[in-house]
């Protein structure tokens, strides 16, 4: 199984309703938490990224698997 690893500032895109998103990772849970209603499962070895949209202040919480890094 590949790793889909982050660190804080970097920069990625992910597929939305709304199209391909990217934005930057502010934040990395390693485990389960509670955002917009809904509880997000993380762990360290699959944790889930906080990531804020360059477009909008929008905050998207994803896991690695749907995020691909993109160069700066």
């Amino acid at each position: 199984m590949e790793k889909h690893t982050f660190k804080i500032g970097d920069h990625v895109t992910w597929n939305s309703e709304a199209g391909h998103v990217s934005g930057k990772i502010v934040r990395i849970h390693t485990a389960d938490f509670d955002y917009k209603g809904y509880t997000h499962h993380a762990t360290p070895d699959d944790p889930q990224y906080e990531i804020k949209s360059d477009k909008t202040d929008h905050i998207a919480a994803h896991k690695g698997k749907a995020l691909k890094k993109i160069r700066q």
